[in-house]
């Protein structure tokens, strides 16, 4: 891992969706530079466990969140009951998220509504409770979203997912304007064709050596890119960083 410094210690990090996957790699970088992290998961505790074990054996301190992001007054009522027990957040990482791929002709209503639940609005709710503890903390605070190059770019069969995604990024700029003057920043980490185990399960390998061609850099990313990515903006030498699309796809949109 990249990063191996201690910047982020006595800080606590809420990870949304960070049971697994691109979450688990967040995680365990902010751990490894020191962190608290909050592992937030919606149905797999185990796989959290797990996680909140990996964060330690990084070097951090860890415990596990439940709760569904999507649901404004269950997202309320953790973060209120997290800072009461932990002490003021210091860093969000909204990371949840979930990708129903359908053409626009057939694509269903309720799969459109659950997409912008969990990808949209489950980040609102989540940077709007844990606002009041951000602020609170009166040290430099970071909200980091994890969008998507299809949100940048578009991609054929994922309409939903990309206007999901691409929502976050206007979310990203606006909040971080908001904020700017209160000391915290805001960010976004734009991920390309990153490998986690939806990537092996979803990405047959013909259409992988097609991808390949399409990305510069030769190779689909890992996800502990993405968490290095992740911990730099949450660390002390972003302080001067805001309102940024953060781009790990190598070279795939530039």
């Amino acid at each position: 891992m990249a990063i191996v410094d201690k910047a982020l210690a006595g800080k606590i990090a809420l990870v949304t969706g960070g049971s697994r996957g691109i979450g688990r790699a967040i995680c365990v970088a902010l751990g490894a530079r020191g962190a608290k992290v909050l592992v937030n998961y919606a149905s797999r505790e185990d796989a959290a466990r797990e996680t909140a074990e990996a964060v330690v054996e990084a070097g951090g301190e860890a415990a596990i969140a439940g709760f569904d992001v999507s649901d404004r007054d269950a997202v309320t009522e953790a973060i209120k009951g997290l800072a009461k027990e932990h002490g003021h957040l210091h860093i969000l990482v909204n990371n949840a998220g979930v990708a129903i791929n359908g053409l626009v002709l057939r694509f269903k209503p309720d799969d459109w509504s659950r997409q912008l639940a969990i990808n949209v609005d489950g980040a609102f709710w989540c940077c709007q409770a844990a606002s009041k503890s951000l602020l609170r903390a009166k040290t430099d605070g970071r909200i980091i979203n994890i969008t998507s190059v299809v949100g940048e770019m578009g991609n054929a069969g994922q309409t939903a997912y990309a206007t999901a995604k691409a929502g976050l990024i206007g979310m990203t700029r606006s909040i971080a304007r908001e904020y700017a003057g209160r000391g915290i920043t805001v960010n976004a980490i734009s991920p390309g064709f990153i490998e986690t185990d939806m990537t092996a399960e979803h990405l047959p390998e013909d259409q992988r050596e097609k991808l390949l061609t399409e990305i510069p850099l030769g190779r689909i990313g890992s996800a502990h890119e993405v968490g290095d990515a992740a911990a730099f903006l949450a660390g002390p030498e972003a302080g001067y960083i805001t309102g940024q699309v953060l781009r790990v796809n190598g070279g795939m949109l530039m």
